[in-house]
């Protein structure tokens, strides 16, 4: 498939959409504000400071209360049902604010407005929602309030498309020292419960000249932990002469004080290479999300995963021999269509077998247009609630377990903020990618500190800073 890079010329046109857009704002009497929240996936959260990386240049400034914003956007998530209903309820409440200043601007955007159902109840439901647009066409935002401002009415955009690359947009980042970076984009997988492919469009990767420019100018920046992004990350560079782990191998050999991490892996896609690479790497964190989804060959196929159980223990073999101080997490959908009590049961013994450091567990949600959405599906939402919470329990012995190898050793930490568990604690989080709260000072924020454990929790440890 042949990948549409947008043109340099049609930045430039967004450009004079930003101008024109910026002197309409001095009807204002002060800076407009913006208030942009988004949904969902690391994706969506790095859509959202591109977003406000165009809002900034077109003259907002930002601001976390809807009460006080003259632009508000909210950038959608499909995944999950309670998602999409979450953002429903949020949209309508925003009515009395529209009702309030009639110069209000509301915009709906992302993952949700891409399905042609959910988009057509935003029209027809929310009249007072101003501007309605796709994944597809994120970069045209400037061009979008343009024609909100001066030709009035409603502005909607859900292009349907394989997918496009938009390479040089402006970001505004959430932190100084954490940074994502996306490396491709969509999914060829089609998951049979999963919407990505259609809202997010097929597989394309940026060239590997520019990701390894980004991230050389954001390790010169200060940044000490950059993420690399993709929906199905390890996919990145099919077809081409950069793979993953060729591209993590050029990353890896840039001069600094950093991190670097991924996600999200695809079983099918995850090779010995690429953990060879990880385990010989100087600054790649010994973390490796692999979703394994259910422990039922039986139900893989009917989810249409393209690995069996066999496959996924080699894989979880291979990586702990090779790096023994691997984080492995994994997430795993619960009563799927069809699945009986012996599938659930193969799930929870996959589970004993692997003992992951942590688990995103999930009841199976049915979405609109994926086909188990129209699968036969009789076992009762009340036995499914059962196992789901049999299934915490197990996962919850195994991550007690998981963590208690680190207490005595010291792992070094990239102090974040606050801590988790105590407010006189600092936060942060290992190479192994593994939360930490130690004793340490406000001066640690942002820097990589050594820190001796001296308490495992299921989901973190507890240390000291030391010298």
């Amino acid at each position: 498939m042949a990948v549409r890079t947008i043109t340099r010329q049609e930045l430039e046109e967004q450009s004079i959409y930003k101008q024109k857009v910026r002197s309409a704002l001095h009807i204002y009497d002060k800076k407009p504000l913006a208030f942009v929240h988004s949904y969902g996936c690391q994706q969506n959260v790095t859509d959202g400071e591109k977003i406000k990386g165009m809002l900034e240049e077109m003259g907002f400034g930002f601001t976390e209360n809807t009460a006080s914003a003259d632009f508000i956007l909210l950038n959608t998530c499909a995944v999950r049902e309670n998602a999409v209903d979450r953002v429903f309820g949020n949209v309508g409440a925003l009515k009395h604010l529209k009702k309030k200043n009639p110069r209000l601007i509301i915009a709906v955007c992302g993952c949700m407005v891409q399905q042609p159902e959910t988009a057509k109840r935003l029209k027809q439901s929310f009249p007072f929602v101003d501007i309605i647009f796709g994944t597809h066409v994120l970069h045209t935002l400037p061009e979008l309030i343009c024609r909100c401002i001066f030709e009035g009415g409603r502005v909607f955009d859900i292009t349907d498309s394989d997918g496009v690359i938009a390479e040089g947009l402006s970001v505004k980042r959430e932190s100084v020292f954490k940074a994502s970076v996306p490396i491709m984009y969509g999914c060829n997988n089609f998951c049979t419960y999963c919407v990505v492919p259609y809202v997010r469009g097929r597989e394309r990767s940026r060239e590997a000249d520019k990701v390894i420019s980004e991230v050389k100018e954001l390790i010169s920046s200060g940044y000490k932990d950059i993420l690399l992004l993709g929906q199905n990350v390890n996919s990145y560079g099919k077809g081409t002469d950069v793979d993953f782990p060729e591209l993590l191998l050029r990353l890896d050999s840039l001069d600094g004080e950093y991190r670097l991490e991924f996600m999200t892996s695809h079983p099918k896609d995850c090779t010995e290479r690429l953990i060879d690479v990880i385990a010989e790497s100087k600054h790649i964190c010994h973390h490796i999300h692999l979703p394994v989804q259910c422990g039922s060959d039986r139900i893989l196929k009917l989810m249409n995963r393209h690995y069996n159980t066999e496959h996924y223990l080699h894989l979880v073999d291979y990586a702990r021999k090779k790096i023994p101080d691997l984080n492995l997490t994994t997430d795993i959908i619960v009563g799927f269509p069809g699945e009986q009590r012996e599938d659930f049961e193969q799930t929870l013994a996959l589970m004993k077998r692997v003992c992951f450091d942590s688990a995103f567990t999930f009841i199976f949600s049915p979405r609109e247009g994926t086909k188990a959405a129209e699968m036969d599906d009789p076992v009762p939402a009340e036995e499914k609630g059962k196992w789901f919470r049999e299934l915490l329990e197990v996962q919850g012995n195994c991550g007690c377990k998981s963590y208690q190898k680190y207490v005595g050793k010291t792992l070094n930490v990239l102090c974040e903020g606050r801590g988790r568990t105590s407010e006189e604690y600092y936060n942060g989080k290992s190479r192994q990618n593994i939360i930490v709260d130690f004793s340490g000072d406000e001066s640690d924020i942002g820097k990589f500190v050594n820190v001796k454990i001296t308490k495992a929790l299921a989901w973190a440890l507890i240390g000291e800073k030391t010298d």
